[in-house]
């Protein structure tokens, strides 16, 4: 798991619920290089990491937030989503945005549910 780039906590755990903060494409430190593609597919995998660690997986997601820097990339977000997600589609939203950190093109947030989990 990569090291926040901020002062909060990547996952918390509220009851059944998983809250991920928003995961960008980075690896040991720094952003992956390649453009959207490269950095949604490590946002996503370092998403998958923190719901591991809690015993969940992307499957217990029940909703998202994509922060995108351009929303052009909204279609070619789309496709990457639906490989990484499958046939499980979390309610989502899409959002236009300035900037994100460390010169990220996309950001995704997540909730995830597991019912019966104690907090």
């Amino acid at each position: 798991m990569s090291k926040p780039v901020g002062p909060y906590t990547p996952i918390v755990e509220a009851g059944p619920w998983l809250i991920c903060s928003g995961q960008v494409g980075i690896v040991d430190g720094a952003l992956v290089e390649g453009g959207l593609e490269p950095e949604l597919r490590q946002a996503l995998a370092n998403m998958a990491g923190l719901l591991e660690s809690q015993g969940a997986s992307l499957a217990d997601v029940a909703k998202t937030t994509v922060f995108l820097t351009d929303m052009d990339d909204y279609s070619e977000m789309n496709r990457i989503y639906v490989e990484v997600f499958g046939d499980h589609r979390p309610a989502r939203s899409a959002v236009a945005v300035a900037a994100l950190p460390i010169g990220a093109r996309i950001e995704v947030e997540a909730w995830a549910y597991r019912p019966g989990s104690e907090a």
